[in-house]
């Protein structure tokens, strides 16, 4: 049997103000695509399907033409909720969806009720595998229900896994178990487009939570990677922040056997615009032949030139005409012992001073003598107006 191991989908996310619904189009056909040409027996969804509890119109019906194409092509889809979606809305209708081959763990109810599927479509009555799905759990909505104290990821999901275990314990000898989870389990890289499930990184449960599941289908973290041979992230279909960009997008292609995990092999989504950061004086970036591949590429650039230019972005885009993000770090920004704007405003003598402060904090350079003749004139002129009042 053939699993498609996907999560994080985040339909209606938009990327820096630039909306993401027909990249989500396209993934929505690499999908189906991979599905039909390596012959998948079943789509495992791990969390975050939408990017909010309350999805628009438009990404309701996206998402609702993928189940639709996926029941055409007679292949049934098993979908956990993540921390992005609303676990009610989501698993709205599921007792009838599960007749179409749409298959949701939202509810505590269902964490040991899997969704069964013979290992051999030729043998119905033989071994079997179980999909359990564990919905994130937020540790002080369910820890009651789930006898979890004290309330934390690590309780609430350890307590998850051991309604699944006793459940698995009572089937079948040979049935196989894949899990999928929305966690943040330890060993995984962060990436700057998830929520953090706790402060500091408490919210992570430990790897061996999932020893001797057949296979375990993450989601939450955005980079696809592997934490054991049967424990997997397939991260984000698509890059939501710029820490993506060296990702490759896609997902993992799991066969499962009688025989238990036989193979685990990646499936590459290439992205219509990749992510590029660039990082130099504006002049070199517009002039150097080196950065000519990424002119079709969203960008955030990060300019070092000592003087803040004018019309930054502008210019950029010019040559690169989908900068998103721009920032500035000057090549001669002061030492790390210099004085905070804070501590210079407070030892100002004068207004003057004031002023000069100001722009040695914001421009990283003192103010020459125009400049500063500029100001005095400018000082003069406010009194001049404060006395005639």
């Amino acid at each position: 049997m053939k699993l498609l191991h996907t999560s994080d989908w985040h339909l209606g996310r938009s990327f820096h103000g630039v909306g993401t619904l027909a990249a989500q189009r396209r993934f929505a056909d690499q999908l189906l695509a991979t599905v039909a040409e390596e012959e998948v027996d079943v789509v495992l969804l791990a969390g975050d399907v939408y990017d909010r509890a309350l999805p628009n119109v438009d990404v309701v019906n996206l998402f609702d033409d993928i189940l639709a194409r996926l029941n055409a092509a007679g292949v049934p889809i098993v979908i956990t909720s993540g921390n992005h979606d609303s676990a009610t809305r989501l698993g709205f209708g599921g007792r009838i969806m599960e007749r179409a081959g749409v298959h949701l763990r939202t509810r505590i109810a269902d964490l040991d009720t899997p969704v069964l599927f013979p290992l051999d479509a030729d043998r119905p009555d033989g071994p079997q595998l179980a999909v359990y799905g564990i919905p994130y759990l937020e540790p002080r909505l369910v820890a009651g229900s789930l006898d979890a104290e004290p309330a934390s990821h690590f309780s609430v999901t350890e307590a998850a896994v051991k309604l699944i275990r006793a459940d698995l314990a009572g089937r079948a000898e040979g049935t196989a178990a894949v899990v999928l989870a929305h966690t943040f389990a330890s060993g995984g890289i962060t990436s700057a487009s998830e929520r953090d499930l706790a402060i500091g990184g408490v919210g992570a449960v430990p790897l061996d939570l999932f020893d001797g599941f057949t296979y375990t289908a993450l989601g939450h973290l955005h980079g696809r990677q592997r934490l054991g041979e049967a424990v997997r992230y397939s991260g984000s279909p698509l890059p939501y922040s710029f820490s993506e960009a060296a990702h490759t997008k896609g997902a993992w292609l799991v066969e499962i056997t009688e025989d238990g995990l036989k193979e685990v092999r990646r499936v590459d989504w290439p992205v219509e615009r990749p992510l590029s950061v660039l990082r130099g004086k504006l002049p070199e970036l517009l002039a150097d032949p080196q950065w000519a591949a990424k002119e079709a590429h969203y960008c955030q650039v990060t300019l070092t030139d000592d003087d803040r230019p004018a019309n930054a972005m502008e210019q950029l885009r010019t040559r690169f005409p989908h900068t998103l993000v721009l920032m500035f770090e000057p090549e001669n920004a002061r030492d790390a012992d210099a004085k905070t704007y804070s501590q210079r405003v407070s030892a100002a003598v004068d207004e003057l001073d004031l002023c000069c402060g100001f722009l040695d904090h914001v421009r990283h350079r003192p103010a020459d003598d125009g400049e500063q003749g500029v100001l005095r004139e400018a000082l003069a002129s406010v009194r001049a107006g404060e006395a005639a009042l």
